[in-house]
C-alpha cells in the first residue's frame, strides 16, 4: 500500500500533467491484457461514470495501447455476484469488483466494514474502510486475493411495494437484503430476510416474491425500481461498502511500470466512487421521486413517482439499538471471538462503539 499511496500522490501533484508522465512510466513491450469485471448493472453510474472512463479508457490512454482491459459489469457475464471472489482467484478474471457483504458468507471478517447501523455518514465509513484494509487483506491474502481499493454506493435503503412511512410497516414483510447484518437487521424488526441476486430482483418485486428490497437510492434508479414500487424509506441502514480485488499472482507478475499505472488509476477510482457516493445519495431519492431540479445523475420516473419517507427518530435510535444488541454479536459469532477483538482494537475508535462480548 505504500507504494500505491506514493504513485497516486504523485499523480495528483502534476495535476494536469498526469497523463504524459504515466505514459512515459509505462514503456513500450508486449500487451497486457487485463480482464475486469465490476458493478451489479450496466447503467449504474459506479461503471459508466468512474470503471468506464477510468480503468477500461483511461488505462488504455496512459499506457499508449499496452495496458488492454475487457470490461465487463456482473448481468454481461451471467454472474450476481457471491461468485466474483472465487473468479478472482481462480483466475479466471484479474480484477473483480463486489459488495463486501455479498461475500462474506465466505470471508466474514469482510462484514465489519459495513454492519448494518455502523456507519451513519459516508465519512465514517470511508474511515472504517481504510482502518480495516490492512486487517482484511491479511484474511484475503490466504486465498490468493486481496484489496486493492474499497468503494460505497449511495445509501442502502428500502424500495417497497405500496406505502412504508416508518419500520413498523415492514413487519411480516418479505426484504430483499444484501445478507450478513442486513439479514439479522431484517429479522430483529419482523421482517423476512430473502437473497436475491441483484440482477433478478426487478422481477421478483414485480411478481410480488418479495414485498421490498434494499440497496442505493442511485442504484435502484438505475435499475428502474421506480416502476415496481411505491414508497422509498430513505432510512440509510449501510452503505454497500464495495471492494476492487486483484488475483495476487497474477498482480505479482505484472511488469512494475504497469503495476505502478494500475496503482495509480485504482487511486483516482477509488477517489471518484467516495465522491460519487455522496452525490449519488440525494440524487438517487430526487431522481425516483420525479424531481428534476435535483435529479442530475440518473432517470426520473415516465410516470407515477415514487414518495420518499424519511425516517423518524425512533427508528434511528432502533438501528443503533440493534447495532449493538444484535448485529454486533451475532457477526462475532459468525466470524469468531478474534473478530471482536479486531473490531474493538480497528473500529471502535472511529464509530465510538464498542462490542462488549458475552
Amino acid at each position: 500500500m505504500i507504494r500505491l499511496r506514493t504513485a497516486a500522490t504523485a499523480v495528483a501533484l502534476t495535476l494536469s500533467g498526469a497523463l504524459p508522465v504515466l505514459a512515459q512510466a509505462v514503456p513500450a513491450g508486449p500487451p497486457v491484457n487485463v480482464q475486469i469485471v465490476t458493478q451489479p448493472g450496466p447503467a449504474m453510474p459506479q461503471f459508466t461514470r468512474v470503471d468506464q472512463p477510468l480503468l477500461r479508457d483511461g488505462l488504455a490512454a496512459k499506457s499508449n495501447g499496452r495496458i488492454r482491459v475487457t470490461l465487463a459489469s456482473w448481468p454481461e457475464r451471467n454472474l450476481n455476484g457471491p461468485e466474483i471472489l472465487r473468479l478472482v482467484r481462480s483466475g479466471q478474471v484479474d480484477i473483480g469488483a463486489v459488495p463486501l457483504n455479498t461475500v462474506a458468507g465466505d470471508v466474514p471478517l469482510l462484514d465489519v466494514v459495513d454492519l448494518a447501523g455502523l456507519n451513519p455518514s459516508l465519512d465514517q465509513a470511508r474511515k472504517v474502510a481504510a482502518a480495516m484494509l490492512p486487517e482484511v487483506n491479511k484474511e484475503l491474502e490466504r486465498f490468493g486475493v486481496r484489496i486493492l481499493v474499497m468503494y460505497p454506493f449511495a445509501a442502502q435503503e428500502f424500495f417497497c411495494r405500496g406505502q412504508v412511512t416508518s419500520l413498523a410497516d415492514l413487519r411480516g414483510k418479505r426484504i430483499r437484503t444484501g445478507g450478513g447484518s442486513s439479514n439479522d437487521f431484517v429479522t430483529q424488526i419482523g421482517g423476512q430476510p430473502t437473497g436475491i441476486g441483484f440482477p433478478e430482483v426487478y422481477g421478483a418485486l414485480e411478481r410480488g416474491v418479495v414485498d421490498c428490497a434494499i440497496t442505493g437510492t442511485g442504484s435502484g434508479n438505475s435499475a428502474r425500481w421506480y416502476e415496481v414500487t411505491q414508497s422509498l424509506y430513505a432510512l440509510p441502514l449501510f452503505w454497500s461498502v464495495s471492494a476492487y480485488v486483484v488475483n495476487i499472482q497474477w498482480w505479482n507478475r505484472l511488469d512494475p511500470a504497469v503495476r505502478a499505472a494500475m496503482e495509480a488509476t485504482m487511486k483516482e477510482v477509488e477517489d471518484a466512487q467516495w465522491k460519487l457516493g455522496l452525490e449519488q445519495t440525494e440524487d438517487g431519492i430526487s431522481c425516483n421521486i420525479g424531481d428534476r431540479a435535483g435529479c442530475k445523475l440518473g432517470r426520473i420516473p415516465d410516470a407515477n413517482p415514487m414518495r420518499v419517507y424519511r425516517p423518524v427518530p425512533a427508528d434511528t435510535e432502533v438501528m443503533r439499538t440493534t447495532l449493538t444488541s444484535t448485529i454486533l454479536p451475532n457477526w462475532v459469532k459468525r466470524c469468531g471471538a478474534r473478530c471482536g477483538e479486531i473490531y474493538n482494537r480497528v473500529v471502535a475508535p472511529i464509530t465510538g462503539v464498542t462490542y462488549a462480548g458475552n
